[in-house]
């Protein structure tokens, strides 16, 4: 486990791929419990299995209940980087979609109308550069939908590289959604924290 902080009461580490963030065995919880040592660490948000980067885990109930706390009230902030393929028309906006879970097949779609189950996502984006067929993407999430980033990206023919459940895609790699930034407010000191990593040194992130 690579472990960019930690205190008392949070750890802030880089999820590998293909680790569940839950805790469960094998699941990233388990593994920073390895890495420090000490058995109370808490999921308090989460990233799909096959994303990678920087997430915040918390080592005490208070913290957790914290963290948590901030989430839902949209003071932790989190910024993504995505390389997909093509390019959006417009280089930065907003994308808002209505979105439905369906659990038996474990997929998010875009529905086209309010109804049960039905959520609005929201993120923004930014064009950072294109090469080719692909382009990298800054993307700030206002909420957060299972699987959101990977289901409005692919519903407007811009399938993130390495795709493998919303595009029919052979891409040699894993899916390049990275979890670049994340801020948030200590839960015991209140400062405000930022922590940062960029993408692996490998393709498709050294294409763009």
């Amino acid at each position: 486990m690579e472990l960019l902080f930690a205190d008392e009461d949070i750890v802030v580490c880089i999820k590998p791929p293909r680790v569940l963030s839950t805790d469960e065995p094998g699941g990233l919880p388990e593994l920073v419990r390895q890495a420090l040592g000490t058995g109370d660490v808490r999921t308090v948000h989460r990233l799909d299995r096959v994303v990678s980067g920087v997430m915040v885990l918390a080592r005490n109930a208070a913290a957790a209940s914290d963290l948590s706390r901030q989430i839902r009230e949209g003071s932790f902030s989190k910024e993504y980087l995505a390389v997909v393929h093509g390019c959006p028309e417009v280089r930065a906006g907003t994308m808002r979609d209505l979105l439905v879970r369906d659990k038996a097949r474990r997929m998010t779609m875009v529905a086209g109308e309010p109804g049960k189950g039905v959520q609005e996502a929201v993120l923004d984006y930014k064009v950072l550069g294109t090469t080719g067929a692909l382009s990298r993407v800054e993307i700030h999430l206002h909420t957060g939908r299972t699987h959101q980033i990977r289901v409005q990206f692919a519903s407007r023919n811009l399938p993130l590289v390495g795709e493998r459940k919303y595009a029919v895609l052979d891409d040699p790699c894993e899916i390049a959604l990275w979890s670049h930034k994340i801020g948030f407010t200590h839960p015991r000191t209140g400062e405000a924290l930022e922590f940062s990593r960029e993408p692996p040194a490998c393709y498709p992130w050294t294409a763009v």
